[in-house]
């Protein structure tokens, strides 16, 4: 392929071909075989399989698709699909020179990628998803190569996704925006009387009414730390935290909000009020060239002097197209790895995630988790509203049978 053609097609690829090249060289590999949905999704600019989007299992196997990609000639690169996506390829969703949709299951896919890759010449290091590949594919690669690297693709994968194109931010920011619209109507129909099953179930409503797709809500309420959805009934007086990711055509809105089934007195508006100062110290240094560090530098003392830091934790992550991707701004927290970006420069596109939470020994939970965007001048809130307490709509309603 001459210069000018690879550069025209390069231009038409839905990612940075010539970005991923680079990360791919300076890992060391070769050949990437992408397993995981999600990359898969990115590197085919949005494309989800219907059929196998909710479940991977079918019959005694389960979906994988393979995009093979050799470094530097994305023009080889291949797609091994399920046999009923050979609809997808009439309809024009894959962009690889070579399309195979004769696969069921796992081995069946792993068998043709080899084949793929046979034919590319591959004799080097070959990354792969090792969270996301079946062992039963593993071993078939392992044994068609036994004298080759078989390493992590993780890591090149994701810094290419790490900061967002216009488009992505656009869809990040209606994932959040509905999310907070369907969290306040939420607030506002739930009463006494209601489980806090209910109030999922309804919150689940919502969100699907605004064309997302519901992943989760951790629900507390009341005094208690519990968050999962329960036959707990909701009393008058109870506080609720509704924490809830929605996907909008791929992407995710994951923020938290509160609610009180009532009239919050003078303490709880100052332990909302202590957690939304955390939150917003956080959000200062934000900026294109800021370290993940910085963050929590101004997050950290807040806590320190807190009344409550016992109680107290406070985190900041990377969100997307996944829940804790890169960025990754620190190695504490909830999910674990390695900081990686702690000393870093953020840089203009990032999106992240920044939560307090506090686990009061006698009021409950509360929490605020909100989505920012890295901007070269600053932070952008996506989804900034009803930050405060949030009642029904009817002050002393009853839950209707």
């Amino acid at each position: 392929m001459s210069a000018a053609t690879d550069t025209v097609f390069r231009a038409k690829l839905p990612f940075d071909s010539h970005k991923l090249d680079r990360l791919m060289a300076e890992s060391g590999i070769d050949v990437l075989l992408v397993t995981s949905k999600h990359n898969i999704q990115y590197l085919l600019g949005g494309y989800r399989f219907f059929f196998c989007d909710y479940s991977d299992a079918i019959g005694v196997s389960r979906y994988l698709p393979v995009l093979v990609y050799p470094r530097g000639r994305p023009q080889d690169a291949s797609y091994v699909g399920q046999r009923m996506e050979d609809a997808e390829a009439e309809l024009g969703r894959f962009w690889m020179s070579r399309i195979d949709t004769t696969s069921w299951g796992s081995t069946q896919a792993m068998s043709v990628a080899i084949d793929h890759l046979r034919d590319l010449g591959v004799t080097g290091r070959i990354g792969i998803e090792f969270s996301f590949m079946p062992a039963d594919a593993a071993d078939m690669l392992r044994a068609a190569y036994p004298d080759a690297s078989v390493v992590e693709g993780h890591f090149p994968l994701e810094r290419l996704r790490a900061i967002k194109t216009t488009h992505e931010l656009a869809l990040i920011r209606e994932a959040s925006e509905r999310v907070v619209d369907a969290m306040l109507a939420t607030f506002a129909g739930l009463a006494p009387g209601m489980t806090k099953a209910d109030a999922v179930a309804r919150l689940r409503r919502n969100e699907i009414e605004r064309d997302l797709v519901f992943e989760y809500c951790l629900i507390s309420a009341g005094t208690g730390l519990n968050r999962a959805p329960s036959s707990q009934v909701l009393q008058e007086g109870d506080i609720l935290t509704l924490d809830s990711g929605g996907r909008y055509k791929g992407y995710i809105g994951d923020l938290c909000r509160m609610g009180i089934l009532g009239t919050p007195d003078g303490e709880l508006e100052d332990l909302l009020g202590e957690i939304e100062a955390i939150q917003q110290a956080a959000r200062r240094p934000i900026r294109a060239g800021a370290t993940g560090a910085e963050i929590y530098a101004e997050a950290d003392p807040l806590v320190e002097r807190s009344a409550n830091r016992d109680v107290l934790h406070f985190v900041a992550h990377g969100v997307g197209i996944i829940g804790h991707e890169a960025p990754r701004l620190s190695g504490r927290g909830p999910v674990t790895y390695e900081g990686y970006d702690q000393d870093r420069p953020l840089e203009a596109g990032m999106v992240l995630s920044v939560e307090t939470t506090m686990n009061h020994p006698r009021r409950g939970m509360i929490k605020l988790e909100d989505t920012l965007v890295v901007t070269e001048t600053g932070v952008e809130a996506y989804g900034d509203r009803g930050r405060g307490w949030n009642q029904p709509a009817l002050a002393g309603a009853r839950a209707v049978a």
